[in-house]
């Protein structure tokens, strides 16, 4: 077993050292989630903390950790005699992004089920991290499903496995950690608040910082083992810092001016639910047993709402995290000061005893400078691109001729759904029809591997024939391996989204391309609810360029959306043939995942020679190869050519305007009776 990092040399990062100790005092804080750049130390940060963790007592032989103290009475392993326990050290169990639902909560064996009326259970995940941790990396790229079901066996402290009226329930109490990277997509709000705590890391800035960052580094790679002995010292004292602090936690006194702080900061920052109080509430007084303390003061609330509530300020995707804390300490002023505070402890992060150069005492939110906007336009550093000499040709990065200043976007709408026509198979979403693994029933095959979802009706169908044959002599079915069918289920599947855009000249006359980004952000924001992944091309003056690879991250795509300048000529073939190239790279990182391309345009093509007939060609070629597309017409004025529609014709597509862009559209709302009369 290799040796891991040692917490207590982890080189600042004090918010995230401190998220992590207070879950580590007090489980019932709720988990903590860290969101970062890559190469921040969150996995370490993790790893690390299993070390730290007290030893826990457990049944021996049973599969379920369970206390000898207090054995849990349902445990499918009990009942088990009074004896004496063992004791192990604390587990970190890993979660991979691309866990089956059987991995996670354990499987049911149905054939035994079925046949010899016995509960054959084998544990997943949940059960291997009872009374540890259960680390998710990357766990915004987790299945839906899958982050609902580790959501909610941490909130009940228990898994339940039900297949078919066969159940099985165990205890699964765990202190769950999620690390993200928010460039490669955002969590759904709904599950962003069933984590306790966030925290935002990023790389230091720190010269001297970044070389003591590498230099432990090198010293942990050359000689691990070594490395950890000269940071035993500190690491046995957090370790029993981290002890005292579980024996005090019970001590703590939590007054009714300290719940008067909480409740009237969560109320003026507008969180949703009670969640919200109650996590800050456990946070405040783990950080009052862990500075040593009985009773919580105001600092201990603030440092508490810092960690809290960042994460549950977001209204929509498009929101970045983030804590006003100037109104947060007119909140606390205006609540008043809790009884007995005095205000003058802080909590350390650190555990003493090690100088890492991060400094003490954690401080919520990190300064967001450097986090806000990760990703400048391409060409630049963060710069905006120098305007090029009058006369000069267009280039990459560089303004083109008649270029006007991005405009905001209009307001957001609740847009149509714009799917993918045909049953697919890619990745569970919310999007177009699919055969997934949830959903509702359509009928049964036979199971290729292992039976995951069975279909009773046709399991009893096809064994009834052979009973007779098979000696039936009882109440019970004889059901053999080649009798069980597996049910094939439709869902929905998440699709590509890619984006043309048109921001030549022609797309700003009329003040156009503030509705124009509305609409991509409406569409943009339906994407993120459907989870989709979504990509942006635009084109202008004399090409095309793709301002945002294929993405999870719908906030990156609005991000680089809302910075678009426009103006120069309509290069349009160019903007269809840039889609078609990242469509093919595409298809060959992830076939299942079926695209739908959605061009922006008001349908006019200039520059170049046969500009037109070039557009027409390069929207045969998508057809050609059976890409759904969908051209939202941008065209207004009394006299409209018509352009886009013919432009939809091409591609195989559909055209809609903005105005059909709508839910509630009534031209969309006609549009639809007409088409369905006729088809009736």
């Amino acid at each position: 077993m290799s040796t891991p990092y040692p917490f207590t040399a982890i080189v600042g990062q004090d918010d995230l050292r401190l998220g992590l100790l207070l879950n580590a005092v007090s489980p019932a804080v709720g988990g903590v989630l860290v969101r970062g750049e890559k190469g921040t130390a969150k996995s370490t940060a993790v790893r690390a903390l299993a070390a730290l963790m007290p030893e826990v007592p457990v049944v021996p032989g049973c599969r379920f950790s369970c206390d000898p103290a207090s054995p849990d009475p349902a445990c499918p392993d009990g009942p088990h005699a009074e004896a004496a326990g063992v004791s192990r050290p604390a587990r970190t169990v890993e979660l991979p992004v691309g866990a089956s639902e059987d991995r996670l909560v354990g499987a049911l064996d149905i054939e035994r089920a079925l046949s010899e009326g016995v509960k054959a259970f084998e544990p997943g995940l949940l059960a291997d991290a009872h009374r540890g941790i259960l680390y998710v990396d990357e766990v915004n790229l987790l299945h839906d499903h899958l982050v609902d079901l580790l959501l909610d066996a941490a909130a009940m402290g228990a898994s339940y496995v039900e297949r078919e009226g066969v159940s099985v329930r165990h205890a699964a109490r765990f202190l769950l950690v999620g690390t993200m990277n928010p460039e490669e997509g955002e969590l759904r709000p709904q599950l962003l608040d069933r984590f306790g705590l966030t925290v935002e890391v990023s790389a230091s800035r720190d010269t001297d910082e970044r070389v003591e960052v590498v230099r432990r580094r090198l010293a942990y790679d050359d000689d691990p083992e070594g490395f950890a002995a000269r940071w035993a010292e500190e690491e046995g004292a957090l370790r029993e810092r981290i002890a005292a602090a579980r024996a005090l936690l019970p001590r703590v006194v939590l007054g009714d001016g300290v719940l008067r702080q909480i409740a009237a900061t969560c109320a003026a920052f507008e969180v949703d639910g009670m969640r919200a109080d109650i996590v800050m509430a456990r946070t405040a007084t783990a950080l009052a047993a862990w500075a040593g303390r009985e009773e919580v003061t105001a600092d201990d609330v603030r440092q508490a709402a810092l960690l809290a509530l960042p994460h549950r300020r977001r209204r929509n995707p498009f929101d970045a995290p983030g804590l006003d804390e100037d109104k947060l300490d007119q909140t606390l002023d205006e609540a008043g000061p809790p009884e007995n505070s005095d205000g003058d402890d802080q909590p350390d992060p650190d555990g003493g005893g090690d100088d890492d150069g991060g400094g003490g005492g954690g401080g919520g939110v990190p300064p967001q400078a450097d986090g806000e906007d990760r990703t400048p336009p391409q060409g630049s550093e963060g710069d905006s691109p120098s305007p090029a000499p009058e006369g000069a040709p267009d280039a990459p990065g560089r303004p083109a001729g008649g270029e006007q200043q991005p405009v905001a976007s209009a307001e957001p709408f609740r847009t149509k759904m714009l799917s993918v026509p045909g049953l697919g198979e890619g990745a569970a979403g919310r999007h177009s029809r699919a055969r997934t693994e949830h959903g509702r029933t359509t009928g049964a095959r036979r199971p290729e591997g292992a039976l995951t979802k069975l279909h009773l009706a046709a399991t009893v169908q096809a064994a009834a024939p052979h009973q007779r044959a098979r000696g039936r002599a009882g109440r019970g079915l004889v059901v053999r391996r080649d009798d069980l069918r597996q049910a094939t289920r439709e869902g929905r599947e998440g699709n590509l989204v890619l984006f043309v855009v048109d921001a030549s000249g022609s797309m700003a006359a009329r003040q156009r391309m503030s509705a124009v980004k509305g609409a991509v952000l409406s569409l943009l924001l339906d994407a993120y609810q459907r989870r989709d992944k979504v990509g942006l091309v635009t084109f202008r003056g004399k090409e095309a360029e793709v301002a945002l690879p294929p993405t999870s991250s719908v906030d990156a795509a609005a991000a680089r959306l809302e910075s678009l300048p426009t103006g120069g000529r309509t290069p349009l073939a160019a903007g269809l043939l840039k889609a078609h190239d990242v469509l093919r790279v595409e298809r060959l990182r992830d076939p299942s995942r079926r695209p739908l391309l959605v061009v922006v345009t008001d349908g006019r093509a200039t520059g170049g020679p046969e500009p037109v007939a070039l557009a027409g060609r390069a929207g045969r070629l998508h057809r050609s190869e059976g890409t759904a597309s969908v051209v939202v017409d941008c065209e207004s004025g009394y006299v409209r050519l018509g352009l886009a529609g013919e432009l939809a014709r091409e591609l195989g597509g559909t055209a809609v305007t903005l105005d059909e862009l709508r839910a509630d559209s009534i031209a969309g709302l006609v549009k639809d009776v007409t088409a369905a009369g006729r088809a009736a």
